[in-house]
């Protein structure tokens, strides 16, 4: 290794472990439920939607619930229990893509692909960010995007990225569709229907909110994607990229293109298709893509002339390769147990609602974007945040004189905004450990990409109130 390479890894050797940072933050919230009262609000049946939904007006405190040392250490486990499923696709997406990845066929492929962009490299990164927000603003695409990232970082290397760069024209592509959610029926399709408000009413200003975000973040990812490509030392993972340098395709000698490699790119077209299908139409969800995934492996490992052993051995290599990131989202659950068990959550809801309800319009709507924001910390759920939340913002903004249309948007951008860089975000750790990349490592490439768009959203929500964003 060489000797810059070794400076990069002192100075990232100060920054604290993932695990700790984590295991700091739930001890920190075990130490709330000593200082924060215990509360919760009554949830009931909407009749109309048959969604449970939160009723604002039955807030009121409990017996306290404090977590003890033992269990603070029992967190870690039930949180890796409440998070199993995500924890398992994990590793089945893992081992699949190794199956398909040890035939060959996707450096084959990707390689033609890299050659017809050399050259033309800078277009990659946006016609990958917008076709990503398409289907975020869509059919809300996040966990669809993770299956999506190996093949995503492994075009960025041969095009003279990094693995952040392959992360995050995907990732961040389908955040800023799903952020705008200007046909998300997971996020503002449920908002307004609590709010009342017609069905993806108002898409004219969240299109708008769309370019804007879209342009922004092309911008801020392709600035970093030259200073990497110039130099790899500028690279916030690149002593990670030169541990994987041996797995970085060389332009100069492209893999023949052979007839099973078409067979097997031809299952994982097909594969992919039949995933999309499957979450459009059927409704499916983290078990039933992690099926069809683990289905594209074998079909594509058989076609590309691999037995079954050999299959079977690839699939735990690739399950082990992502241990240290699979175990990352069962940690950052336990989160989560702590403030349940606790019974703080709806106690900080409800202490932050109250904190803007005095304020003027056109301060109060950025408030209640922040206080989404905060909220998303603590409920990662785009659905279920709207139920939790939107029952007590609805009867607030009727209160501080703003839209429900304008609530909608705070809770949209809340919602939205950190679930690309908050640790409770299953489908971000999940995304993350799939590509190999330390969360503290992403953390340093985003968060002032973070605060632009939160000033953006600020911005919005500011213009929403002037133009009193309707219908109503």
């Amino acid at each position: 290794m060489s000797q810059n390479v070794q400076v990069e890894n002192k100075k990232f050797s100060k920054v604290p472990h993932t695990y700790v940072i984590l295991f700091s933050v739930i001890i920190i919230m075990s130490l709330l439920t000593y200082i924060v009262p215990a509360g919760t609000y009554e949830r009931v049946e909407d009749p109309a939607t048959g969604r449970t939904v939160v009723d604002p007006a039955s807030f009121h405190l409990v017996d306290p619930s404090p977590i003890g040392p033992f269990d603070l250490m029992q967190s870690i486990p039930n949180g890796m229990s409440a998070a199993s499923g995500i924890i398992f696709f994990i590793f089945i997406v893992g081992g699949a893509f190794q199956m398909i990845a040890s035939t060959g066929a996707i450096e084959a492929g990707i390689s033609k692909i890299a050659l017809s962009l050399k050259g033309k490299e800078k277009f990659m990164i946006p016609i990958f960010m917008v076709i990503f927000s398409i289907g975020g603003g869509t059919f809300g695409m996040a966990e669809e995007t993770i299956v999506f990232v190996p093949i995503g970082i492994a075009l960025a290397r041969a095009l003279g990225y990094d693995a952040i760069v392959g992360t995050a024209m995907i990732t961040l592509g389908a955040a800023v569709g799903f952020s705008s959610g200007f046909m998300n029926p997971f996020t503002v399709g449920v908002a307004q229907g609590i709010a009342e408000v017609p069905l993806f009413s108002g898409i004219g200003l969240r299109l708008v909110v769309l370019v804007v975000m879209l342009i922004v973040t092309m911008i801020y990812v392709m600035r970093y994607a030259a200073k990497v490509q110039d130099n790899m030392e500028n690279s916030v993972v690149s002593d990670l990229e030169a541990e994987q340098k041996h797995k970085i395709m060389d332009l100069n000698d492209v893999p023949a293109f052979e007839k099973q490699h078409y067979l097997v790119l031809t299952t994982i077209v097909i594969g992919f298709g039949f995933i999309i299908y499957g979450v459009f139409q059927l409704g499916w969800y983290i078990t039933e893509i992690a099926s069809a995934f683990l289905a594209m492996g074998i079909i594509g490992g058989l076609l590309g002339k691999m037995g079954p052993s050999k299959l079977a051995k690839e699939f735990v290599e690739g399950a082990r390769g992502i241990v240290f990131g699979a175990l990352v989202v069962g940690v950052a659950r336990g989160i989560l147990v702590v403030m349940q068990d606790g019974m703080i959550i709806d106690t900080l809801i409800n202490g932050l609602a109250s904190a803007i309800q005095t304020l003027p319009s056109s301060i109060a709507v950025v408030g209640m974007m922040l206080v989404q924001v905060i909220i998303n910390f603590f409920i990662p759920s785009g659905s279920g945040q709207a139920a939790a939340t939107m029952p007590i913002m609805t009867p607030l903004s009727d209160i501080i004189g703003v839209t429900r249309q304008t609530a909608v948007m705070a809770y949209q951008f809340g919602d939205g905004f950190t679930n690309s860089i908050i640790p409770t975000s299953a489908t971000l750790m999940a995304a993350l450990s799939i590509g190999r990349v330390p969360y503290e490592r992403w953390v340093k490439f985003l968060w002032p990409l973070m605060l632009i768009w939160i000033g953006i959203g600020a911005v919005f929500m500011i213009i929403a109130d002037v133009i009193q964003y309707g219908p109503f």
